[in-house]
């Protein structure tokens, strides 16, 4: 057996890594191994489970979240099975356990009131800016598709939006020197790629400029320049400021629309497309309590 320490298999597997999958994901991939997987493994020759443990326990302290930690923990598998095919490590079975987590909390969302004085604010006080929170009440998108859209993403015929890409900010770590680049790619999984009914309301809005705008512009600066996310999220901040309305991360907009359609009785099955979901159980589970309660 040709033994390694776990940074010199590190290398390895990113230099094996980056021929398949997409640039944004091998950077997620890089920068969890350099911010949580070399600080703590990198000088072993064997990742035992008591090593992971220890790891586990030390990162909740840290104050991190047990899915952020879960997905730090499927890197490093893919790691040391990397290790295993190669030669460099034994076969280990590792399972750690995590401490009973707190009660679920319920998604964040506007109430009907708040969301529909959002709404006629946009109708009355109309920018392209204005229009993305619009649409994504009315379509939930993420905020890095809702930054990629174009206007031929609108289908004003067949009344659909096709979501088939994202704008997101990466880090990337060259040379051990780490800066960011925004990049526009295909949504995070297949199921992303898709399309949604537009609402009445949001087809009597958009119609009149379809006929008049560039196809390739983006809807929310009808320019060929496209604003990236972070820059996005702080005008939102400031918009709902303005309003007075509750504090609510942008992703809440997204909850409030898929609340909605609950509310309206659209089945789970229709609502996992419309969101973009890879599983009914991620639906079911997110909007639980919405579920109970209707």
């Amino acid at each position: 057996m040709d033994n390694k320490t776990f940074e010199e298999i590190v290398v390895l597997w990113q230099a094996d890594k980056k021929q398949y999958v997409k640039r944004s994901t091998y950077s997620a991939y890089s920068l969890l191994i350099a911010n949580h997987l070399l600080p703590a493994f990198a000088r072993f020759y064997d990742v035992t489970e008591s090593l992971v443990q220890d790891f586990v326990f030390t990162k909740l302290e840290q104050g991190l979240s047990q899915k952020s930690i879960k997905d730090i923990l499927i890197v490093l598998k893919m790691i040391l099975r990397y290790g295993v095919k190669q030669g460099y490590l034994e076969h280990r079975e590792i399972d750690v356990k995590f401490p009973t987590e707190r009660e679920r909390q319920e998604v964040e969302v506007l109430s009907r009131n708040n969301q529909k004085h959002i709404m006629e604010y946009v109708q009355s006080h109309f920018t392209f800016m204005n229009l993305g929170i619009y649409i994504c009440l009315c379509a939930g998108l993420r905020i890095g598709e809702v930054c990629a859209l174009v206007w031929d993403d609108i289908d004003v015929e067949n009344g659909v939006i096709n979501i088939s890409k994202t704008i997101q900010r990466i880090y990337v770590i060259e040379g051990g020197e780490k800066h960011t680049e925004v990049i526009i790619d295909t949504p995070k999984s297949k199921n992303s790629i898709r399309e949604i009914p537009i609402a009445k309301d949001l087809l009597r809005m958009i119609k009149p400029f379809k006929k008049v705008v560039n196809g390739n512009f983006y809807v929310l600066t009808n320019s060929d320049q496209p604003t990236e996310p972070r820059t996005y999220r702080n005008y939102y901040k400031r918009l709902m400021e303005q309003l007075n309305m509750p504090k609510l991360k942008f992703h809440g907009l997204r909850h409030s629309f898929a609340t909605r359609c609950i509310e309206a009785g659209i089945p789970p099955v229709v609502l996992k497309t419309w969101m973009g979901h890879t599983d009914i159980h991620i639906t079911m589970d997110t909007y639980a309590d919405v579920f109970n309660r209707m």
